[in-house]
């Protein structure tokens, strides 16, 4: 029984009718301004079927317009469908498309209209009385009731039909076309890779900060009540890694967020000399050699060099421990080379480096079409990764 009555309670049925009303109104104003509404006649039924044709066109032939269709299609007819578009024509095709829709949506309206003035004027007459279409019926007021009722419930049936047949029309005609689907994807794809990006980049920044807090609060501990000054040095480098750690992690949730608040700039391979102090308050010896003009590279280049010594730097710490580093950057002949080296203690198991850092360093490298080699070498551990410089 729901399901029997289900056309006529449910609410996208007359969301459906009111978007088909707008299509009877605009027919009506164009009908009222030639041939006119003077009778019922089929010639004036005509008119009112071709008067809005010339206004339609002129419709289809402005871009926004499918826009605005695509938003009161979404609203009224398919609440919820984002499959219908609402990106401006592009194309002829879409133009072409869009006139159909027009075309369709006004004529349903036409005879949506017309069902319900037939409708309207046929029970008038069976409840005894007289229209200007229909005579009044032979019978009492209370014996047509039924018929009337009858007439209501097979217009509300017809209108809802009405409404499946511009829903179907909607999705055949104000779908995507290939263009906008295939640029969607390429969208939807890069903010998929600028998202993952970002996961990395706050994954190696919370990382080392982590790192250096946790080797920073041991040996703080060790010698605590003996050496105040390590101490008070070691609290301080903790509060800079989790400064550095809370403006990395500020900058990406803005970039997520959208928001119009502009984003902390993010570290390049000028900040060396912070991220090297932030190494060696964690007992790290970094030996750091600078060839060539950092300052000069491309922004993004420059930042994922950062985040790429910033991961060996880390690996070295988590791995190795307090041990010496000598860390050497350079820049010429149209590539960036970094190189990382750090002893590793006899006690560090064969596994090592077959973690997520050395992996995700690879990401990195090949994203800029760049190489990451990383190994056991002289009794040590080292990376080297090589990243080509545009232009």
């Amino acid at each position: 029984m729901h399901s029997v009555l289900r056309p006529a309670t449910s609410r996208t049925t007359w969301t459906r009718v009111l978007h088909l009303a707008i299509g009877l109104w605009v027919a009506a104003a164009c009908a009222m301004v030639w041939p006119g509404l003077e009778d019922t006649s089929p010639a004036t039924l005509a008119g009112l079927a071709l008067a809005p044709l010339p206004l339609l066109v002129l419709l289809a032939a402005v871009p926004v317009v499918r826009r605005s269709e695509g938003v009161q299609a979404r609203a009224l007819v398919l609440p919820g469908d984002d499959d219908v578009t609402v990106e401006p024509s592009r194309s002829w095709s879409d133009r072409a498309r869009l006139l159909a829709w027009l075309v369709v949506r006004v004529e349903l309206g036409v005879l949506a209209g017309q069902l319900t003035a037939v409708t309207v004027a046929a029970g008038w007459s069976l409840l005894g009385l007289p229209s200007a279409r229909w005579p009044a019926a032979s019978v009492p007021g209370w014996a047509g009731l039924p018929l009337a009722l009858l007439l209501v419930a097979a217009l509300v049936y017809a209108l809802a039909a009405l409404g499946a047949l511009i829903a179907a029309a909607a999705r055949h005609l104000l779908h995507p076309s290939a263009a906008e689907r295939l640029a969607a994807q390429r969208a939807r794809t890069e903010r998929l890779l600028e998202r993952t990006r970002l996961a990395a980049e706050l994954h190696d920044s919370i990382g080392h900060a982590l790192t250096v807090t946790l080797l920073q609060a041991g040996a703080a501990r060790e010698v605590a009540g003996r050496d105040p000054a390590f101490v008070d040095g070691a609290l301080r480098a903790i509060e800079d890694c989790a400064r550095q750690a809370t403006d990395d992690l500020e900058r990406v949730l803005g970039l997520l967020r959208d928001t119009a608040r502009p984003p902390v700039a993010a570290p390049t391979l000028a900040d060396l000399d912070r991220l090297v102090r932030s190494a060696e308050a964690a007992g790290a010896q970094v030996d750091l050699h600078v060839t060539g003009e950092v300052a000069d590279l491309p922004g993004q280049l420059s930042e994922e060099g950062y985040r790429i010594v910033q991961e060996a730097l880390t690996n070295a710490l988590r791995h190795a421990g307090p041990v010496p580093v000598r860390l050497q950057v350079e820049v010429h002949g149209g590539g960036l080379v970094v190189d990382v080296r750090n002893p590793i203690p006899a006690a560090l198991p064969a596994t090592a480096g077959t973690g997520s850092g050395v992996p995700g360093l690879q990401h990195r490298a090949a994203a800029l079409g760049g190489t990451v080699e990383a190994g056991r070498v002289d009794g040590g551990w080292r990376v080297a990764v090589r990243l080509p410089v545009p232009g």
